[in-house]
């Protein structure tokens, strides 16, 4: 088993889409009010994280570790892409709240 395959199926399934260009398929992935935080800023909702996205460069990524702690479950991962500082090892994914269906809250930073 990979360290990616210890992850539960929608956390596996955000990686797999979150490096391709958007698609309702990752939209999806996340509740009508879902947040996501993403360096420092707060993202409150499908629009808001349509928005988020359109901002952000498509990057690709390699996950390094999966821990499942009280908190939820948290993936390292190295990122690379069009950005400074390519590529990004350590990057975490705080998947807080989220069951098989939806993802309610993640947080992204080191």
């Amino acid at each position: 088993m990979t360290v990616a395959q210890a992850a539960p199926a929608i956390i596996r399934r955000y990686f797999e889409l979150a490096g391709r260009p958007d698609s309702e398929d990752y939209f999806a992935l996340f509740a009508e009010d879902a947040v996501v935080e993403d360096e420092s800023n707060e993202y409150r909702g499908i629009e808001a994280i349509r928005a988020w996205r359109r901002a952000v460069p498509l990057v690709s990524y390699e996950i390094t570790d999966v821990e499942d702690t009280p908190a939820g479950t948290v993936v390292t991962a190295t990122i690379a892409g069009d950005f400074p500082g390519s590529p990004f090892a350590g990057l975490r994914y705080r998947f807080s709240d989220y069951d098989d269906t939806a993802i309610r809250q993640l947080r992204i930073a080191p």
